[in-house]
């Protein structure tokens, strides 16, 4: 990628690496090794099953014994022996029962958690792209309501699988020893129950696959109108009654699918559910027959009457969980779907200490093939330097910040830090020395201490209050009743948005890191606390390479070096008196924006 123009492949590569329309179909073995981590509680589940299909074949064996010889002898302690294993069997089944349904939760909920983590660990390494390209509430469906669609799959569905294979084996060879004329006629039906499993399943595969991409869309359609950013845009243009109305047709796309899907092969579920009636009255026909003329025994006509239960039953079951499991597939194939997206590229070096230099050589991006944003950018920025970029909105300023950290990589041209290029440095290595205080100011639903904890997990209580000291927050701080246990609300909506940036500028220097991204957005505040920020990003500043987007005139005077950017170019660099000096594009914003920031009754429009 370094040097020349972007290929086609490329561009595909770049600007879509989050929708790899990629049809593959789920690797078996790729699901087993889900299991292997519990191998060992999968072992006794499987002795607890083929313990439990013996047992299940006691009630018609003993009831045999107990009409061919307990009753027709008149044996009493022949009956009590039978009537006895028919409850120790049953007794003994219902305690592995239980046993095995708590294997079977373990061994379910701990894939579900190894599945969960593993997925939003990956999401963590996707790309910024990818997140400015999906919607949140589509990530938040495959994580939350995709993965519990995978749980009835995991923890029931492969159990009963196994559960009814042993039962369907254990029974067709019992069957077979008391009378093989009987057994065959019982499994005439069975072709019956199986035949129709692949297209029904096809069928179902499809339909469940569009139900979740339905499902993304209400998801989406959710986080975007419930948060509070959405809920305050709805309230404010009067829009309750369409998002209504637009929810409404939604749901109504999904409410035809999912009666489509319960639809799917329904006349094949009501078919087997006939089987069962009209297997067990051929069984009494022919048997019937046989006893007439064969002699065979009435016992043993209700015992094979009373094993088809075993036989059908699990034969009907299993028709109708191979169904589910083609349609899960569409749920698992969702999930690996987004494993398998790549995640963000990352170098092999490591960067114990930064100096601080960084330089840009003939840097080009675009976020699309149509939106060029760089075009060609070459700058150095000598360590400790403090850097303003300043020019019109649109210009490339926010794009130039984030390709420091990697968020973004350019299409061609390099960027240095310490004179290494970005890409071959570890993600961790480089982000370690970067802090960023952006515009939009973002803090967790939690206390401020924690929230200030996040720049430095190890941090100490006095480290705390001297980043908070530091960041002219302190005292906003020490004035509230529960202090650094004082709970920020949703994005820190408790707070100002003087008092949110504010706490960003601690969380930051907490961090202490040796390169500062910052965009000085106080335009919107008042003067007092522009005050506050202002003075709190001076002190973040000492000492550091600041890239600073300056929306004020007092930053652009302090800086070391001046960078004025537009239509995605350096067009001028050099320092205040340099600039206004050579009477270009500096010069013009400087009459039409930063000029009137020297009267005090007029406050500085943001560039």
């Amino acid at each position: 990628m370094l040097g020349g123009p972007p290929t086609h492949l490329m561009w595909s590569t770049m600007f879509n690496p989050e929708k790899p329309k990629m049809q593959r179909r789920v690797n078996w073995r790729r699901l087993g090794v889900l299991f292997l981590p519990y191998w060992r509680q999968e072992a006794a589940v499987l002795v607890c099953i083929l313990i439990a299909a013996a047992l299940g074949l006691a009630p018609p064996l003993l009831t045999r014994h107990l009409i061919d010889v307990s009753l027709a002898h008149h044996d009493v302690r022949a009956l009590w022996f039978d009537v006895g294993g028919m409850i120790l069997a049953a007794a003994i089944a219902s305690l592995l029962g239980v046993y095995q349904g708590y294997l079977n939760s373990l061994v379910g909920e701990g894939i579900m958690r190894d599945i969960r983590t593993k997925l939003v660990s990956h999401l963590h390494s996707m790309p910024i792209s990818f997140f400015t390209n999906t919607k949140t509430g589509e990530i938040m469906n495959r994580v939350s309501s995709d993965v519990d669609n995978v749980d009835n799959v995991v923890t029931g569905t492969l159990v009963q699988i196994v559960t009814n294979i042993a039962a369907i084996a254990t029974t067709v060879v019992t069957m077979f020893v008391l009378d093989w004329k009987l057994s065959l006629l019982a499994l005439a039906v069975v072709p019956l129950m199986i035949v129709p499993l692949s297209p029904v399943g096809r069928r179902m595969y499809v339909v469940r696959k569009q139900t979740r991409e339905k499902r993304d869309e209400i998801e989406s359609l959710t986080q975007e109108t419930l948060s509070l950013s959405g809920i305050t845009l709805i309230k404010s243009f009067v829009r309750e009654r369409f998002e209504a109305t637009r929810f409404f047709d939604v749901s109504t796309g999904l409410m035809g699918l999912e009666i489509r899907l319960a639809m799917v092969g329904r006349w094949f579920i009501a078919s087997i559910a006939a089987m069962v009636i009209v297997g067990p009255a051929i069984v009494w026909l022919g048997g019937g027959y046989l006893a007439i003329f064969y002699g065979l025994t009435i016992g043993t006509i209700v015992a094979f009457v009373a094993l088809l239960g075993r036989l059908y039953g699990p034969a009907s079951t299993l028709a109708g969980i191979q169904v589910q499991i083609v349609s899960a597939l569409a749920v698992f194939e969702r999930i690996f779907e987004y494993l398998d997206m790549p995640p963000e590229p990352t170098g092999d070096r490591d960067l114990p200490t930064v100096e601080g230099a960084i330089a840009f050589e003939d840097v080009h991006f675009a976020y699309t093939p149509e939106r060029t944003a760089l075009n060609g950018v070459d700058f150095d920025i000598a360590p400790g330097q403090v850097a303003a970029f300043v020019g019109p909105s649109g210009a490339g300023k926010t794009t130039i910040t984030q390709l420091v950290p990697r968020f973004y990589d350019p299409q061609s041209g390099r960027i240095l830090v310490d004179g290494i290029d970005v890409r071959e440095l570890k993600l961790e290595a480089l982000r370690a020395h970067i802090g960023i205080v952006t515009q939009e100011t973002y803090l967790f639903h939690d206390t401020i201490g924690n929230n200030l904890r996040y720049g430095r997990e190890d941090a100490t209580q006095a480290q705390i209050e001297a980043a908070a000291q530091a960041a002219n927050i302190a005292g906003f701080i020490e004035s509230l009743p529960e202090r650094y246990d004082t709970i920020v609300g949703e994005r820190g909506h408790k707070l100002s948005g003087g008092e949110r940036q504010r706490l960003a500028i601690a969380r930051v220097l907490l961090k202490d890191p040796r390169i500062l991204i910052l965009d000085e957005a106080t335009s919107a505040l008042d003067s007092e606390n522009e005050a506050l920020i202002q003075a709190a990003f001076d002190k973040a500043m000492r000492g550091r390479t600041s890239l600073v987007i300056a929306h004020r005139l007092s930053t652009i005077l302090a800086a070391d070096v001046i960078f004025v950017v537009d239509r995605g170019r350096i067009v001028e660099r050099g320092t205040h008196a340099e600039l206004l000096a050579t009477a270009g594009t500096y010069a013009r914003l400087y009459r039409t924006q930063f000029e009137r920031s020297m009267k005090p009754e007029l406050t500085p429009a943001p560039i």
